[in-house]
């Protein structure tokens, strides 16, 4: 099945965005957290969202959640590792999972993901973002896994199964994965080394470490490798005044856009996006694409 619209991200803009395309009848496939995002939860109080004054942040998630299961949306708890352009429509992976989509709303909010040395350009050549997709090319080899969150320990344990000895970077206390071909590793790794492919992983120490691939297991993974060509600016997604990308029926809105932070804007800026998504989809029909 090719989805009408696919939206990355459970934010504010996300939410906008779902709905309207929910009221126009198009189907969509909506990826991110079903607890929707943990920043307005944490916010302790909000004062300029019409209609809330005052309310906090788990007041304003509620209601989100409310209207959300009103209009009978439903949100799938997957991480996109990449998406691909196929010719007129959308190619997006998500964990082992694959889906197509005319249309693309980056909703992801701020990415604060940092990438190492090397990361981008080994992508697909040792570097993976999927256990599950790319783990049984590594069977009974030597890999690192980066791993930011006890939400991928999951993964890292699958890993381990098939790894004959596995380098283990986790930058948090009390990390769950604990097997026998599992070293814990002390020092940070700073860049990934390799010329047609991985090479080693070398650390903030200068220590280098042999290895067939690595894994980065985070929260999110960095615009320069999710979409291969999707203009950026400082760190932020440039969009025109449509929210439109630089790519045909590639949008995004909210945070990702740029300044302000706010929940106001990314709802606004949520709307445009589903009503350019919506103009464009009406072409494509015309053109009885």
């Amino acid at each position: 099945m090719i989805y009408d619209a696919a939206i990355i991200g459970a934010g504010p803009a996300g939410i906008s965005a779902a709905l309207n395309l929910k009221i126009h009848e198009k189907s969509l496939i909506w990826l991110g957290s079903k607890s929707l995002s943990g920043k307005i939860a944490r916010a302790e109080r909000i004062s300029n969202y019409p209609g809330f004054p005052n309310a906090t942040g788990e007041e304003l998630q509620q209601a989100f959640l409310h209207h959300i299961e009103v209009m009978g949306l439903s949100l799938t708890d997957e991480m996109v590792n990449s998406i691909l352009p196929m010719g007129g429509h959308y190619a997006i992976m998500a964990g082992s999972d694959f889906y197509e989509a005319k249309t693309v709303l980056f909703a992801t909010g701020t990415v604060n993901t940092a990438v190492l040395k090397g990361e981008s350009e080994l992508v697909g050549r040792g570097v993976s973002y999927c256990a599950t997709c790319d783990g049984a090319l590594y069977r009974g080899k030597t890999i690192a896994i980066v791993i930011t969150s006890p939400r991928f320990e999951h993964e890292a344990n699958y890993l381990s199964d098939l790894a004959d000895q596995v380098l283990l970077f986790a930058p948090y206390k009390d990390c769950g994965v604990d097997m026998s071909k599992v070293t814990v590793m002390g020092p940070m790794p700073a860049a990934i080394e390799g010329t047609k492919r991985v090479e080693a992983v070398r650390c903030i120490d200068g220590s280098v470490y042999p290895v067939d691939g690595v894994f980065c297991l985070r929260e999110s993974v960095a615009l320069s490798t999710l979409l291969p060509g999707l203009q950026t600016e400082e760190g932020h997604i440039a969009v025109n005044r449509a929210m439109e990308t630089n790519l045909p029926g590639v949008y995004a809105a909210g945070d990702c856009t740029g300044r302000p932070y706010q929940y106001t804007k990314a709802v606004g800026e949520g709307n445009v996006a589903a009503h350019s998504m919506l103009e464009y989809l009406a072409n494509l029909e015309k053109q009885g694409k």
